[in-house]
């Protein structure tokens, strides 16, 4: 099976402007839409997330308008990159998929959840939180902070930014970066510093809106999180997760932002059985994982 080590980056023209994206897995059912954190484009997703799910389903990664190698300007409200992402997936010719956004992703998730009902049928929400969520406006100085000592100590920002600064943290970092940097050919554009700087005025909007009624959205929602995000606070992911009418919550231990992938090998099967509909009402546990009802 092609991986996503390998598998060739695609474009399609969307109303003018030419989206990038991946596929992996048989083409066949309905597909698995990924929606990615702020800053991030297609190299940045983790292969083991990416295989992983794709081994059971048709999974489709993009770079959103003005990210990466696709074209146009990112714009720099949450409710457009949902509208754009809805326009992809109708592209391609989708009328039903499942929906994986992490960070940002899981916002502009929520966002075409809200704009298209009837095209969600499940969706995984990881490191995010709810639209007017509390806090969100101190993002740009925890963001700068972690640039700062990325500067200084020559490392990627995520490595303050998604893990723990302890030894299983800087453990997990290093074995993250290391699966990204598995794919040498054919990689995506680095994201430019407009596209950057608008996503960063979405996300500082996104904390300022009112907070949506997320009682409309019916499709089953997983959530999962680190039991301390720095980016976005883990209650903000549990108070989301409440608000849902079928949700599930999954809270990793000693991991932050970043936890989904410093838990690949625990949240991998988690999701897959959350899209086979094998979650049963009393939750699965692992001996890692915080495994609750939303409404507990």
């Amino acid at each position: 099976m092609t991986t996503w080590q390998t598998t060739p980056t695609k474009t399609i023209d969307v109303d003018g402007t030419s989206f990038a994206y991946r596929e992996l897995g048989e083409p066949t059912g309905v597909p698995v839409v990924f929606l990615h954190h702020f800053t991030a484009v297609l190299d940045d997703w983790d292969p083991r997330v990416l295989d992983g799910i794709a081994a059971q389903h048709h999974v489709i990664a993009f770079d959103n308008r003005g990210v990466g190698s696709t074209g146009s300007r990112v714009p720099d409200d949450i409710e457009q990159m949902g509208a754009d992402a809805i326009a992809f997936i109708r592209a391609l010719g989708h009328d039903e998929v499942d929906i994986f956004g992490f960070s940002l992703g899981g916002a502009v998730a929520q966002m075409v959840a809200l704009q298209a009902p009837d095209l969600v049928r499940r969706m995984v929400l990881a490191g995010t939180g709810p639209r007017g969520g509390g806090g969100i406006w101190k993002m740009p100085f925890i963001v700068g902070g972690a640039y700062a000592k990325a500067f200084a100590t020559r490392k990627d920002p995520r490595h303050f930014l998604f893990f723990p600064r302890n030894t299983e943290g800087k453990k997990a970092a290093k074995e993250y970066f290391g699966r990204l940097a598995e794919r040498t050919e054919d990689r995506s554009r680095p994201i430019s510093w407009q596209a950057g700087l608008a996503q960063l005025r979405a996300i500082t909007a996104g904390g300022l809106h009112a907070p949506d009624d997320l009682s409309v959205i019916k499709a089953p929602v997983l959530v999962a999180n680190g039991d301390h995000d720095l980016m976005v606070a883990s209650e903000h992911s549990a108070d989301m997760a409440r608000r849902f009418p079928d949700a599930k919550l999954v809270v990793y231990p000693n991991s932050g932002h970043g936890g989904i992938f410093q838990y690949h090998r625990e949240f991998v099967p988690e999701v897959l059985a959350f899209l086979a509909d094998r979650c049963a009402s009393e939750p699965r546990r692992t001996p890692q994982a915080k495994t609750t009802s939303a409404k507990e």
